[in-house]
Formats: C-alpha cells, sequence, structure tokens
C-alpha cells in the first residue's frame, strides 16, 4: 500500500490477533502509515511471516493474551524498545457458537477469556505507559487510543450464539465504561463492530463450508437486500474506519462503536 502522507510517523502500536484477517489488516495499514507495529498473535509463526512482510519497523510476538504475564511482558519489551505506546488494538478473538440447549460452560468462559478478558488485560497492562505518551503531548490531538474489535453480534440478537455475542456484548459497553475511566488521561477508547467480513471466521465450525457461501446468506442477505452493499466486507474495509479511530483526525471521538457492516444494521 503507498500512502501520500505517513500520518503515524513516530507512533507504536500493538495489535493483537493480528497474523491475518482483521488484525493483519489493521496492523498493514498502520505500518503503511509510518506507525511501528507489533503483531502479536498466539500464532508466532504466522505473526512473524506478517510482520515481515510489512516491514521494518514491524516487529512480531507469538502472544496469548489470556496470559497476563506474557501481556506484561510484551508491553514492557515495547517500553524498552520505543519509551512509548501510542495505540493498542484488541482484536484477537475466537469463535463460540452452538445451540444454546447444548452449551458447553468450559466452551462459555474460554470464549469469554479470550474475547473480553484478554482485551481488558491489555488495556491494564499498556494504559500506564500509554498515558505517559499521551502526557508527553499536552494540548494536540496525539493522545492515546486504544480501539476495540467488537462485532454486530455483540448488538444484535442471533440464535446459537451466546458465547461469542455476549462476550461482544460485554466489549461493547466495556469501551464505553473505559472511555469514561481514561479520558483524563487522554485516551480515548472506541470500538468497530464488523458485519459480515471475509475471515478465517468465516468457515462454519461444522466444516459444511463458508457461510457467505451458504444458501441462507446468499439468499437473505443478498438475495433479498438483507446487505445493502451486496458484498461481504473484506479486512481492508475494516482497516480504514480503524486507522481513523487510531488517528489524530478521531481526538474528540471517544466511546462509540461505529458499525462497518454494509449496511445490515439499516434494515429489519
Amino acid at each position: 500500500m503507498t500512502m501520500q502522507a505517513r500520518r503515524l510517523e513516530g507512533r507504536v502500536a500493538l495489535v493483537t490477533g493480528a497474523a491475518r484477517g482483521i488484525g493483519r489488516a489493521i496492523a498493514d495499514r498502520l505500518t503503511a502509515e509510518g506507525a511501528a507495529v507489533w503483531y502479536t498473535d498466539i500464532d508466532g509463526d504466522e505473526a512473524a511471516s506478517a510482520a515481515g512482510e510489512a516491514g521494518s519497523p514491524a516487529v512480531a510476538r507469538a502472544l496469548d493474551i489470556t496470559d497476563r504475564a506474557a501481556v506484561d511482558r510484551v508491553v514492557g519489551e515495547i517500553e524498552t524498545a520505543h519509551g512509548r505506546l501510542d495505540i493498542l488494538v484488541n482484536n484477537a478473538a475466537i469463535l463460540g457458537e452452538a445451540p444454546t440447549a447444548a452449551l458447553d460452560e468450559s466452551r462459555f468462559r474460554e470464549v469469554l477469556d479470550v474475547n473480553l478478558t484478554g482485551a481488558l488485560s491489555c488495556v491494564l497492562a499498556s494504559v500506564d505507559l500509554m498515558g505517559r505518551t499521551a502526557a508527553g503531548a499536552p494540548g494536540t490531538a496525539r493522545g492515546g487510543r486504544i480501539l476495540n474489535i467488537a462485532s454486530i453480534m455483540g448488538l444484535f440478537g442471533s440464535r446459537d450464539s451466546v458465547p461469542y455475542s455476549a462476550a461482544k456484548a460485554a466489549l461493547v459497553n466495556m469501551t464505553r465504561c473505559l472511555a469514561c475511566d481514561y479520558a483524563d488521561r487522554g485516551i480515548t477508547v472506541n470500538a468497530i463492530a464488523p458485519g459480515f467480513i471475509d475471515t478465517r471466521m468465516a468457515l462454519r465450525p461444522d466444516g459444511s463450508g463458508h457461510e457467505h457461501d451458504s444458501a441462507w446468506f446468499r439468499t437473505v442477505y443478498l438475495a433479498q437486500g438483507k446487505l445493502p452493499l451486496g458484498r461481504a466486507g473484506q479486512p481492508e474495509d475494516i482497516a480504514g474506519p480503524a486507522f481513523f479511530l487510531c488517528g489524530d483526525d478521531s481526538a474528540y471521538v471517544t466511546g462509540q462503536v461505529l458499525l462497518v457492516d454494509g449496511g445490515v444494521s439499516a434494515t429489519f
């Protein structure tokens, strides 16, 4: 990607779940805009490949966000390497779908641990360094930026989705609460709620194929117009809005949830 201006030159970003999909698209965009991005993912080899393709100064680390000590270590490495942290993107997540009558409570807790508690751990580990960074630029738009990747499933009901939807709904309101908590430290906290995006998560968990190739999706969402833009989104469709919420132009935006869903939420 070629940019006319590297608008995040000098910034440092930590992106979780950056090995592929939405996380990688966001990390790549921030890198292209000049930020020094730390690509983190539980799949360290894939994260290293992604960071390598992005080029210097991108850095990769294997990271399980449910391990608070590991999160602390990565943030400590960032402080040692750069002395600052400007942007945190909480993207890492796992899917959890099952009929409620057959709900596995251990899986429910696992989904919450990754999608909600893991995101909070990253915030708590990062916010002191981010706050010191923001304090170094008083009266400017260059405050800290926390961006949580939620989902339209955290805003609307759907069948067989209690673990994932409950975690994402909690992440939405956690975003609002954190925005209130950290405003006086110069840190904004926002969320993006993607709709149907063409990533690995769109592969059906039962192995029956890709969600966007199903008769259900093609009939209800495409043929019948439930999805006004008429296509599933690509990870890059999330990266642009993410860049806005991580950059200077969003300095007066906090506690907001931006739906990037091709218009699904505009229909009924």
